[in-house]
């Protein structure tokens, strides 16, 4: 009797929100890439990927690089590491009023704080989208999925780009939406636009923002477009119990004031980076449950199970094997570091270092968390992502048991 016939698993990525912290993301596809060493010609590691904020830039260039055996992470990472301060911190002293000179116009859906243009320049420009598309059209990406958060009513849309015969199941879930459409530049500008800062985009009729405000880490529709197993980057340092217990500690309540630049790096926190460690949790336990069900049932009462989850979420539930990376170290702390003790602001105009200047000598504490989402340096990005790739490269014999055992 022939064995039976096996596909190939097709292995989801999946990259969560928050600003310069998506540095940290491209350092750990860097490892992954030099951990498998992949041949040229080979078929892509990731077929589907799904993202949010940050995110969504390095899923759309990964996902359109993916006729290259490293997917082009290399080129992403010196697309990170040219940032320059100068250029992504022009402050707009009237953006937040809607007040404009006289006699100018602006390309900008919105009113917001930073001037964006050099960001949306950079993700038009690096990410090539009629390859993207050809990958998608070929079979050789199965899906790329982009989380946006609808500013009416507040739903997470999954805008949806997917190949030719691939089912993606829309998601039951009434706080989210599936809409199937070519990912462009629009949809990625909107998913990174953090309210307030950057301007909400204008996609068809209705306005978008930051789709990492409800949606941080999309999981779930990575698995709705068929992944099998998935790689999750998010970019929240795990705190244990006693590290919490640590800094509820040291807060004695004697401070006089809480400066805004630390209110406003908690703001972020509370905002974008969500509890991906509960969901985590809950698939695992999933997984679990599914696989003592499937050893003690018979055949029969097994479909049964499967009938009810397709009732409640319109798909049967897959065991999953998952590989997830989080900064080992907090990122909002090395901001810290790096502020006081390499960053240059004399090339700044003056109102942004003003500013920077001020943040700095108002924030004394360890932690610089607002920098961490904001801090569009591209040494910073080099430390971040050499961060990442260490965190990768740790784990080496993991990373070749996911993908190959």
């Amino acid at each position: 009797m022939r064995a039976p016939f096996h596909s190939p698993p097709k292995t989801g990525l999946v990259l969560s929100g928050g600003g310069m912290r998506g540095a940290y993301e491209v350092g750990v596809i860097l490892g992954i890439v030099d951990a498998l060493r992949p041949a040229p010609g080979s078929a892509p590691l990731f077929r589907i990927f799904s993202g949010a904020s940050v995110g969504a830039i390095n899923t759309a260039f990964l996902a359109a690089n993916a006729d290259q055996p490293d997917h082009g992470v290399s080129r992403l990472a010196e697309v990170w590491k040219s940032l320059k301060l100068e250029d992504h911190t022009r402050v707009r002293p009237f953006g937040l009023t809607g007040l404009r000179i006289p006699g100018t116009r602006s390309a900008h859906i919105g009113n917001s704080l930073l001037d964006t243009r050099p960001l949306e320049v950079l993700v038009r420009r690096s990410i090539d989208w009629d390859r993207l598309h050809r990958a998608v059209d070929s079979g050789r990406v199965l899906a790329v999925l982009i989380a946006a958060l609808h500013v009416a009513s507040g739903r997470t849309t999954m805008f949806t780009e997917h190949a030719p015969g691939v089912s993606v199941i829309p998601t039951r879930d009434e706080r989210r939406a599936t809409v199937f459409e070519r990912i462009t530049a629009d949809h990625v500008l909107a998913s990174a636009a953090i309210p307030l800062l950057f301007p909400t985009r204008r996609i068809g009729e209705h306005y978008y923002c930051d789709g990492g405000l409800r949606f941080n880490t999309p999981i779930a529709p990575a698995i709705r477009a068929g992944a099998d197993r998935i790689v999750i980057v998010t970019v929240r340092h795990p705190r244990t119990p006693s590290d919490l217990a640590a800094v509820e500690a040291a807060d004695t309540g004697k401070r006089r004031d809480l400066s805004p630049v630390f209110l406003i790096g908690k703001l972020l926190n509370a905002l974008l980076l969500d509890p991906v460690a509960y969901d985590l949790q809950v698939l695992e336990r999933l997984n679990q449950v599914m696989e003592v069900l499937e050893q003690t049932l018979s055949p029969a009462d097994y479909d049964r199970v499967q009938r009810v989850w397709v009732q409640h979420r319109g798909m049967p539930y897959r065991r999953l094997r998952t590989l997830v990376f989080m900064p080992s170290r907090d990122l909002g702390e090395m901001a810290g570091e790096y502020i006081r003790d390499r960053l240059k602001a004399d090339t700044l105009k003056p109102l942004a270092r003003y500013l920077i200047e001020r943040a700095v000598r108002a924030a004394p504490e360890a932690e610089a968390d607002w920098a961490s989402y904001l801090l569009f340096d591209g040494d910073f990005a080099a430390e971040i992502i050499a961060g990442g790739y260490a965190d990768a490269i740790a784990r080496k014999d993991e990373i070749q048991e996911f993908f190959h055992g």
